[in-house]
């Protein structure tokens, strides 16, 4: 989602009577690649871009083909083959080894259906879209749809005879959490899933919580701390979404991920009951096992019990050898991102298959 948010940030920028743009989107991977299906890079006419389509091997190559569909004001998808041995093939020896199509679509700010303007509505979305974009299709080439309800998408898609088969495609991406390719009629169509950004409810005030905020504003996630709002530091209102006082009650969703870190063991006590009956897919706890284990205890005491730690995670964070605030803060992400993703967070040198897993290999050759 940051790459999003930084593309709409400078496409609303853009002065279209003094220059052009175009959207590179990465629509099928097969094989190996830097980045996944749904990857973008916002081109202007005088060479300057945001986002990426690569690690680099593909940015330059890509421009110039950019220029090009600009000029035209055609859509172009361009096939980019780094398994090829050929020494003048883009990308050969790069480390990206699989085949890569990317949509090149100029943008025009009439076309409210642009690769650009229908994006505009997902960063304050905080539930799984899908985002359609015609890959082949005629007029519909390079064109983007939000996909929200099936009411409003019947009602605005503009081949009314293929909005079934569509939508039927739609719920199933959305149930397996995939993105891919899929034929309707005459079009084939990218239907990426684009999760909202992990939310972080962090309870604490203390330096510890400092690098954490940084670094997931670094990522693109959105963070809400809960605190003495008089005696924090007050250059955490600069870095966090939101400052609230600590006993402040916001609701949480299947995205959020809460964080009790005030070092106060009736704070943290108290904090825990309140989240604990919710759907969660993620609580974290700082500091030893024994401190959860006497948690329990005073609940059990209470007549009362935990019938699933799974979502549970305390110690909190990746058995990395983190002692710093700093590394600690990576131990906890690292650890947050392996959840959602439902990965181990082990090494990737002991993974077998592909770093994006099987799945995701079939899904963008559906």
């Amino acid at each position: 989602m940051k790459e999003i948010r930084t593309i709409l940030e400078r496409y609303a920028q853009l002065d279209f009577t003094q220059t052009k743009a175009a959207l590179a989107t990465v629509v099928r991977v097969e094989g190996s690649s830097y980045r996944r299906v749904g990857a973008r890079m916002l081109v202007t006419e005088d060479g300057q871009w945001v986002g990426g389509i690569s690690g680099g091997c593909l940015e330059g190559d890509a421009l110039k083909r950019a220029r090009l569909a600009m000029a035209s004001g055609v859509p172009a998808l361009v096939t980019y083959d780094t398994t090829d041995d050929d020494p003048y093939q883009i990308g050969v020896g790069l480390g990206c080894n699989g085949i890569i199509d990317v949509l090149l679509a100029p943008l025009s700010p009439d076309d409210a259906q642009n690769a650009v303007r229908q994006l505009e509505m997902l960063p304050g979305r905080r539930e799984s879209t899908v985002v359609l974009t015609v890959v082949r299709g005629g007029a519909l080439t390079g064109r983007v749809f939000l996909f929200s309800d099936e009411a409003s998408f019947r009602e605005t898609f503009p081949r009314a005879d293929l909005s079934d088969t569509l939508v039927e495609h739609i719920h199933q991406h959305l149930q397996s959490g995939r993105s891919g390719i899929a034929e309707a009629g005459d079009l084939s169509v990218l239907l990426e899933v684009v999760p909202p950004p992990i939310h972080l409810f962090i309870h604490g005030g203390n330096y510890d919580i400092f690098p954490l905020v940084r670094l997931a504003r670094e990522i693109g996630w959105l963070t809400t701390v809960f605190c003495n709002t008089l005696k924090i530091n007050q250059v955490i209102f600069d870095w966090a979404d939101e400052v609230v006082a600590k006993d402040t009650i916001r609701p949480v969703d299947a995205h959020t991920a809460v964080l009790l870190m005030a070092h106060d063991f009736e704070t943290d006590f108290r904090n825990f009951d309140r989240y604990r009956r919710e759907a969660l897919p993620y609580i974290g706890l700082l500091g030893p096992r024994k401190r959860f284990e006497k948690i329990i205890s005073r609940l059990a005491e209470n007549g009362e019990k935990i019938a699933d730690e799974s979502h549970i995670y305390s110690p909190v964070g990746l058995d990395t050898g983190a002692s710093t605030p700093e590394e600690i803060a990576v131990a906890i992400l690292a650890e947050i991102r392996s959840v959602f993703s439902g990965r181990g967070g082990g090494l990737l040198r002991k993974r077998v298959g592909p770093i994006y897993g099987e799945d995701y290999a079939a899904a963008t050759r559906e």
